[in-house]
């Protein structure tokens, strides 16, 4: 019997899930948990076969959770509504088993259940093509302004740090806004953030 645990914030979906997977008769939900903290004891607790999570929960995200299993005889599935490859790149980091949309048919879960007992891996294929056809645009110039950028810092200390002119700053904030395509610097650190081409 293949031993699951659920962690999805959403109550109806939760419940959903569960119901599915307890339809099966090789699989059983041992545990589920709305927020990312309670899946994270849930799979001390019952040492199940997977977990089944969503990214964005309260308390801890489901790529905060694979990160902390990583050393349990857990397998992950991250299921969610997000085809974000900055996500996909720290899921594969974070060595999930599977990463697949909600929007997917329900079938296509209790059949990766099985594919990820067996040992392979189960990835969303519109993500893995998104995932090999980006490359980041920025020169390394580029990205390590974009980082200071990040962490507050203004066209001044930025250009203190580098030992460049504020003209010279701005000229590369200008170039990546253009090649990022974003408006303004928030949009563009949340861009590059979502790529996953943060280091």
């Amino acid at each position: 019997m293949i031993s699951v645990v659920i962690a999805e914030d959403q109550k109806m979906l939760l419940g959903a899930l569960a119901a599915l997977i307890d339809l099966e008769d090789d699989m059983s939900v041992v545990g589920s948990a709305s927020n990312g903290e309670d899946a994270l004891a849930l799979v001390k607790e019952h040492e199940p076969d997977i977990c089944i999570m969503d990214i964005e929960m309260p308390k801890k995200s489901g790529l905060d959770v694979a990160e902390e299993i990583k050393d349990f005889d857990c397998k992950v599935i991250i299921l969610t509504t997000f085809a974000r490859s900055g996500y996909f790149q720290r899921a594969v980091k974070a060595g999930v088993n599977g990463y697949m949309l909600k929007d997917s048919p329900s079938d296509d879960l209790t059949s990766a259940i099985r594919q990820v007992m067996e040992g392979r891996r189960i990835y969303a294929p519109e993500l893995v093509d998104e995932f090999y056809s980006q490359e980041n645009p920025l020169t390394d110039r580029e990205s390590e302004i974009l980082v200071l950028m990040a962490e507050g810092k203004s066209t001044k200390d930025i250009a203190e740090v580098l030992h460049l002119t504020n003209g010279t700053i701005r000229n590369y904030i200008s170039t990546i806004l253009d090649k990022l395509e974003a408006s303004n610097r928030i949009e563009a650190i949340t861009r590059f953030k979502e790529k996953g081409w943060f280091n």
